[in-house]
């Protein structure tokens, strides 16, 4: 059973207020998209990486990443979701099989550990069932009101997880699950959600907090910092 992995990477990240999309700000000496892709290119574990670009997106072309030969580009969707499905519908039809594995990642969360990555795999591949990277949340939780501007109650916290990726399933089971659920109307958030949607209760493999998603200004930064202590 071989291992792929999906970056859907077709978002704009207004959230940032750049002149471009996040994954094309600049990170270091490269750009966060190839930090990202470098994780898992040449992995000995990985058989190849699919990534979801939208059809007028006019940076992904000026990369010198572009020509790697274990890289394919599909064209991304209107959602997450879409592009997700658009990947692993061209590896259904690339002679990939239904029970092989398929690693999603965000294309903005460049600092992954690789021991998390191993982990991940490790443990999924263990237990024979899909599963998600996370970390259990540390501060105390609130529960707004209706107004989105008072407190209405402290939430338990001893159960929360923050949800982080790799999120690691079968291509087949993935796949179905995501179908079923856009054509249920069901909000898909991530890939958990659509498999919890179809009645599985995916693994949490708990994580480091450092691998952050870069959705605001204030994260490249953060981002920079962890990749230079680890270099």
């Amino acid at each position: 059973m071989s291992i792929w992995t999906i970056i859907p990477a077709a978002g704009v990240g207004s959230r940032m207020q750049a002149d471009r999309p996040k994954q094309y700000l600049e990170l270091l000496d490269s750009t966060v998209i190839e930090h990202t892709l470098d994780i898992f290119l040449g992995h000995a574990r990985i058989e190849g990486v699919i990534i979801a670009i939208s059809q007028e997106d006019p940076y992904w072309g000026k990369l010198d990443i572009v020509g790697h030969p274990d890289l394919t580009r599909v064209d991304g969707g209107a959602e997450r979701c879409h592009s997700v499905l658009n990947a692993l519908s061209w590896l259904a039809e690339n002679d990939a099989k239904s029970d092989d594995w398929v690693l999603v990642h965000d294309a903005a969360r460049p600092c992954l550990r690789q021991e998390d990555l191993e982990q991940l795999i490790d443990q999924v591949r263990g237990e024979g069932q899909g599963g998600i990277l996370g970390i259990p949340v540390r501060d105390t939780m609130k529960q707004s009101a209706a107004d989105g501007r008072h407190i209405d109650s402290t939430v338990d916290r001893s159960h929360l997880w923050h949800a982080l990726t790799p999120q690691m399933f079968r291509l087949g089971e993935l796949k179905q699950a995501l179908e079923d659920a856009l054509n249920d109307g069901f909000l898909v958030t991530d890939e958990a959600s659509a498999m919890e949607h179809a009645g599985q209760a995916p693994l949490l493999v708990r994580g480091h907090a450092d691998n952050l998603k870069i959705t605001i200004p204030e994260d490249l930064a953060l981002a920079e910092f962890y990749l230079r202590r680890r270099s």
